[in-house]
């Protein structure tokens, strides 16, 4: 860093002084080269000849930091051309030429025009040439030399890395190494001692020191206990000029830290503990909990607990816990109050860390006593066991007593104990339990096929206190006696081969027993009397419960007969002994040469020869299939032929006629004379509208007159049966023909106005009128029938 020269001390000025009188002797005369000079008669004729220099140095120094008013005289150059009246001038080229160092042109003194900082930049290069002044020729080459800046005591060491952190653990020998610090100093190390460092330590005595030149930080105190002070700051100098008086310095901190160590044994917080336990805590659960201190911190607080003395029958055991570091004594057996009342533990808390090192002596450990007192409890009733196991026939009749169970009341009071069964356990209700000793009988008939064992579970409580319940498991197993009949292990369906040959082995049959007696089953077969001497089929035994059926012949044929029953009696040795009539069924079937079955019916037999079943079912798919084709092409040829009942006018029957309108007059325009459709040509005389008034009047039908009997209706209805039958171009057989004729001489004579012929009707339509819009236009056309009737 840039110091005024005024700031520093009087003894440094002088110094500069001698080195600056010696520079200024040094540069007065620096040639810049030897020149070339021109000789000869003209100047069209020159001879060049080189001339030799006089001496050359290319080092020039100059002070950093210097400041004054005028600019610092570097250095001058000088060259041997410089003689007489030559007009020549030097040129400066390099780096800082013209701006921060400059030449004369006459005489080459060069300046320094700015304050230099070596730790900015330490040397210059810079090449000086002599030229002529007015053609600004060169008259030799350019020289190179550098200008180096001599370094100043202007920067203080610097600590890059600080403030620093360190750690040494506790009770550390004086002299053990805890951290080194480095500083750094910008100045030039090789001149002077600008950038010699000195250490020393300005706060943290008399713990610690330093080494003033490796700068290396030791312990200084013996007995440094953490548990008494963990952190430390400390003040580290580093001053240049190797220390001396008018260096300049620089400081940093670190903050040591002093680990732990195992140098602390645990200690109880107390030396006697007292707890009091009920008898009925249950094992596992907490009786109390000790405490052992230790000011050691992490690994090396952790302790261990032990019960060392008066716990012979492993009653107790104590177990640390890991957040809170407790001893926690727990019961691994029951406490009985009647037995024993009291113990006296001695509870030892040792360290994990059992080595603490630094010379530390021991031991790591602490005791302390621990007295329980048992406490008196209602306990409830003690099985005499935990499980019972008891035996009992399966044929044993009800109320058999299978066993008994036992339970007492360990309370000094002795209070009596009542038997129940948990019904839970015993859904069926297969046992009862006396009250009041115990025994279990049986309640309903077992079967040990169907359960071999019942597990159920009996409670005892106290007379006095019901809340007192205990719980016994009891294992009932059902003995097995010989109840059931052997069988035959599966439904077997042997098939015997009509080339088979005599004594081939047609089935093997073997037999199951839902018994199981202690000796194992054996079983024994043989055919019923009545079949021992059949010439078809025999047994034999195979000595493993299994038996062989055998074929007596082989003259076997699906045509004389195609299944044959074989009865078998299967007997077991139990006691008594139980047996069973089971049926094999033995098909007769038609095999290869190498006896495998191909066909067991009859209907096969009769196939041709070559024609397997495969192939009789494709024969009969086939057949189906076109059975299927001709109905189609039938169907549909059938549907092609039918003429067409619509042509192009349209069916009457596909008009709907309303019979519920009142009629709209002129408005209405859903009218149609329906006679018209139903019969166009209007062959057989006219049939007027019924929905309006004719305007004509009405002209009977051209027919037969009837006679008094009124037969012109049968005569009517045959001529129009008639007509539909021979017209062709009448409808279908099956539509409907419309008859809408009353007939006429009736002696009641016409109902309809309409259609009267007489003149001197006296009907009046007038009230038409009245009715509203709706029914004005039918009354104007009834009026004008009548109108034209008149006249």
């Amino acid at each position: 860093m840039r110091r005024r020269f005024e700031e520093m001390p009087t003894d440094v000025w002088m110094s500069l002084l001698l080195v600056w009188i010696t520079l200024l002797s040094c540069v007065s005369t620096i040639p810049v080269g030897g020149g070339e000079t021109a000789a000869g008669p003209g100047e069209g004729q020159r001879l060049l000849n080189r001339a030799k220099r006089g001496w050359v140095w290319n080092q020039m120094f100059v002070l950093e930091e210097f400041s004054g008013p005028d600019p610092i005289l570097v250095g001058r150059l000088h060259t041997d051309l410089d003689v007489g009246g030559k007009r020549i001038k030097y040129v400066l080229a390099g780096e800082g030429a013209g701006t921060i160092f400059a030449i004369n042109e006459l005489t080459g003194d060069i300046h320094a025009m700015k304050r230099l900082d070596r730790e900015e930049k330490a040397e210059y290069t810079l090449t000086a040439q002599v030229i002529n002044a007015d053609t600004d020729e060169p008259l030799e080459p350019p020289s190179e030399f550098i200008i180096k800046v001599q370094d100043i005591n202007d920067n203080p060491p610097q600590f890059i890395e600080g403030p620093y952190r360190a750690s040494v653990a506790e009770m550390s020998a004086v002299g053990t190494p805890v951290t080194q610090v480095t500083a750094t100093d910008a100045d030039d190390p090789v001149y002077g001692n600008s950038a010699r460092l000195v250490y020393s330590i300005l706060e943290g005595q008399p713990y610690f020191s330093v080494d003033p030149n490796s700068a290396t930080i030791k312990i200084a105190l013996h007995g440094m206990d953490r548990e008494m002070r963990e952190e430390y700051l400390v003040v580290i100098q580093a001053k240049d000029m190797g220390g001396h008086m008018g260096g300049l310095s620089g400081t940093t901190t670190v903050t040591i830290t002093l680990t732990d160590i195992n140098d602390n044994p645990p200690k109880f917080s107390k030396n006697l503990y007292e707890f009091v336990i009920p008898e009925n805590l249950p094992i596992g659960q907490t009786g109390g909990k000790v405490k052992a201190n230790d000011r050691d911190m992490g690994e090396n607080a952790k302790s261990t607990y032990d019960i060392i003395d008066g716990d012979e029958q492993g009653v107790f055991e104590i177990v640390i816990d890991p957040q809170t570091q407790e001893g926690i004594l727990r019961l691994k057996k029951v406490l009985d109050f009647e037995s024993r009342r009291t113990y006296t533990l001695k509870v030892e808390a040792t360290n994990v860390q059992s080595d603490p090192g630094g010379g530390i002596g021991g031991p790591f450990k602490d005791t302390a006593t621990v007295k329980i007192v048992v406490e008196d409890a209602d306990e409830p009733p003690v099985f005499s066991k935990s499980i019972y196991t008891l035996e009992v026939n399966e044929n044993a009749a009800v109320n058999t007593v299978i066993g008994t169970v036992g339970a007492r009341d360990p309370d000094s009071s002795s209070s009596q104990v009542r038997y129940f069964i948990d019904r839970h356990t015993d859904l069926e209700r297969q046992f009862n339990i006396n009250v009041d000793d115990g025994k279990i009988t049986l309640a309903k008939p077992l079967d040990r096929e169907t359960d071999m064992w019942h597990n159920i579970t009996v409670t005892a409580t106290e007379v006095r206190n019901h809340s007192q319940i205990s719980r016994a498991v009891v294992a009932i197993r059902v003995m097995d006696i010989n109840d059931n009949a052997p069988e035959f292990a599966t439904e077997y369906e042997a098939f015997l081969c009509e080339n088979g040959k005599p004594g081939q082995v047609i089935q093997t049959v073997s037999a199951v027993d839902r018994d199981d007696p202690i000796q194992g089953h054996y079983f024994e077969y043989r055919l019923v009397p009545e079949m021992l001497n059949n010439p078809n089929f025999t047994i034999k035994n195979n000595q493993d419960n299994s038996i062989s059926v055998l074929a007596k012949h082989d003259t076997f044929r699906r045509q004389k007969q195609e299944m044959y029953f074989l009865p078998i009696v299967v007997t077991d040795n139990g006691s008594p002994p139980m047996s069973s009539t089971n049926t094999l069924t033995i098909r007769v079937c038609g095999c290869s040469k190498d006896g495998i079955v191909q066909s067991c019916n009859v209907e096969a037999y009769v196939l041709p020869i070559g024609l397997s079943m495969g192939a009789l079912i494709a024969i009969l798919a086939c057949i189906i299939l076109l059975l299927v084709i001709v109905v189609l092409f039938v169907t549909l040829r059938r549907h092609k032929n039918e003429p067409l009942i619509i042509k192009d006018d349209e069916d009457v029957r596909e008009n709907i006629i309303r019979y519920d309108d009142e009629g709209g007059g002129e408005e209405d325009t859903e009218a149609f004379d329906i006679a018209t459709l139903q019969n166009p040509d209007g062959i057989n005389g006219y049939l007027p509208r019924k929905d309006i008034k004719p305007d004509l009047q009405f002209m009977p039908r051209a027919g037969h007159h009837s006679g008094p009997n009124g037969v012109d209706v049968d005569e009517f209805i045959n001529v129009r049966l008639h007509e539909a039958d021979n017209d062709p171009t009448a409808p279908p057989y099956d539509s409907i023909q419309i008859y809408g004729y009353e007939g006429r001489g009736s002696v009641a004579g016409s109902l309809s106005s309409l259609e009267t012929t007489s003149s001197d009707s006296d009907q009046n339509y007038d009230y038409l009128r009245e009715w509203g819009p709706r029914f004005r236009r039918l009354g104007e056309l009834y009026s004008v029938g009548e109108s034209d009737r008149e006249t």
